[in-house]
């Protein structure tokens, strides 16, 4: 276990250009009701967006990006900067703690004041109906699956363990913006080849840096790191 230099908390808005479906679960699904539901938040029952799909979804895009051959490699041997982001195994059973903590995303208080007025198919939500096609038969085979709509905007917020002062921390913080915009060309959730999914990052930046280092020399070295892998330092 390394040695804890700060904390940068990043923040911003997620915003869906298309419908978006991550699946709850549902014990029991009655005649007539929506075969593919969302997931929400027990509590306020408004859709959320789990901090693990996200995280999934960028280690995946990760590997993809990074793999230098035409197939991505097994877990245990991605390239050092996956680990170090995401978590990973190292030799004799050690694990290496993921240097990113990602939190469930909340509608926003303007999209949740906005849905709510709405006449929606469900809270919140909209109702698609999908047809399969037996490709043999030729017989459809409908269904309804729930997307929250277009245009709602989820509260974004990620934080970064400061492990290394050099050149790490420049390293993770400009591939972690390359990641972002790789997800904002790919997609979220399911169905993202039909068009579900697709996502935008707006106001992305550097909400506050918790500054843990404790050697004078040191003070200076994560501002000029976060400098130079591209993001702004908040004012104090």
């Amino acid at each position: 276990m390394k040695k804890l230099y700060a904390k940068i908390i990043i923040g911003g808005k997620l915003r869906l250009l298309t419908g978006l479906h991550i699946g709850g679960s549902k014990d029991f699904a009655a005649i007539g009701m929506v075969d593919n539901v969302v997931i929400r938040d027990p509590i306020t029952y408004q859709p959320i967006i789990p901090g693990s799909s996200i995280k999934g979804k960028m280690r995946y895009l990760a590997a993809r990006v990074k793999s230098s051959d035409k197939e991505i490699p097994n877990i245990k041997n991605e390239p050092e900067i996956i680990k170090r982001l995401f978590g990973g195994s190292k030799g004799k059973g050690g694990v290496i703690l993921s240097r990113l903590q990602f939190y469930d995303l909340k509608i926003s208080e303007d999209s949740w004041k906005e849905l709510k007025e709405l006449d929606m198919d469900m809270p919140y939500t909209e109702v698609k109906f999908e047809n399969t096609i037996n490709r043999i038969n030729g017989i459809a085979n409908p269904r309804q699956i729930e997307r929250v709509p277009a245009g709602t905007e989820f509260d974004f917020k990620l934080i970064y363990n400061v492990e290394d002062i050099e050149e790490e921390l420049k390293a993770d913080l400009k591939f972690l913006k390359q990641l972002i915009e790789v997800l904002e060309n790919d997609y979220l959730g399911g169905h993202g080849t039909r068009g579900y999914g697709k996502v935008e990052f707006k106001g992305l930046k550097i909400t506050e840096l918790k500054d843990y280092t404790e050697k004078e020399e040191d003070k200076n070295k994560i501002p000029v790191g976060i400098k130079e892998a591209g993001f702004e330092i908040p004012l104090a």
